[in-house]
């Protein structure tokens, strides 16, 4: 019996359809990942756009906090410092005229020594404002520790503060930023806040250093977002950002305010 033999026709025509079929499945294949490569670089792009377009705002958030800054600095100087020495320099003047008392010289003379001696106390006021010689010699830890004895000083609010990190020195430029947070979100509690009580608590979860921040004032509703746009918290979102952070902010009409942010 003889073999089944294909014909050279139906071979030829069996090779040429099969590589047909694989020269069109090679095509389909190269135009399916151009344009999956090429949507994947447009995700890119666009997700390139948009943390430019994040840190811009950042970045303009920064700008508009160190202006408000300088402006209350100019406000403290002139309003503080150089009014106060407007009048020691008029007081100064007054003594070199002729025909004064001795009691006019006395009287003369100790408001010049008031004034000045109140600007240098204002004046100190200012540059610990901007950054604290606690903060500078001994970190973070004795920082919020004076910044605490600061606010209980007002006899208005009482701090609980406890902390279960060790801060490292190399970390210092990073802990000022946590530093002004802190500072931003006491203030608000305080003036916003109508707050008697405050609670600041550092620890690791999850490997991760966190604060867990709360008060008992007045809260307001978060659902609001008007309520989270103001200047003091673009300045907190930004330090977040700086570092690599998270934050989380909770509050409810008269239940406080909680706050927990990472870096």
């Amino acid at each position: 019996m003889a073999a089944n033999v294909i014909p050279e026709k139906e071979l030829v025509a069996i090779i040429l359809y099969t590589s047909l079929f694989f020269i069109i499945l090679a095509v389909v294949l190269i135009v399916f990942f151009y344009f999956s490569r090429k949507k994947i670089i447009q995700k890119e792009l666009e997700k390139k756009d948009l943390i430019l377009q994040y840190q811009k705002e950042q970045l303009y958030a920064v700008i508009i906090t160190q202006e408000e800054e300088r402006k209350r600095i100019a406000q403290d100087l002139h309003d503080d410092i150089s009014s106060k020495l407007n009048i020691v320099s008029l007081n100064s003047h007054i003594l070199s005229s002729p025909g004064l008392t001795e009691a006019e010289v006395k009287e003369i003379t100790e408001n010049i020594i008031s004034l000045t001696a109140k600007a240098l106390e204002n004046s100190r006021k200012i540059a610990h404002n901007l950054l604290p010689p606690v903060f500078e010699k001994f970190g973070l830890h004795a920082g919020i520790q004076e910044l605490c004895e600061e606010f209980e000083s007002s006899k208005t609010v009482q701090v609980h503060y406890k902390n279960e990190i060790n801060f490292e020195e190399k970390d210092l430029d990073r802990h000022l930023h946590v530093f002004r947070i802190l500072q931003e979100l006491m203030n608000n509690s305080l003036r916003h806040g109508k707050a008697g009580e405050i609670w600041i608590n550092f620890k690791i979860e999850d490997e991760i250093k966190t604060c867990n921040y709360k008060d008992n004032g007045i809260g307001f509703d978060e659902t609001n977002a008007e309520n989270q746009k103001g200047l003091g918290m673009k300045n907190i979102d930004s330090r977040i950002s700086f570092l690599d952070g998270t934050i989380e902010i909770n509050s409810q009409i008269n239940k406080g305010i909680s706050v927990t942010f990472t870096f």
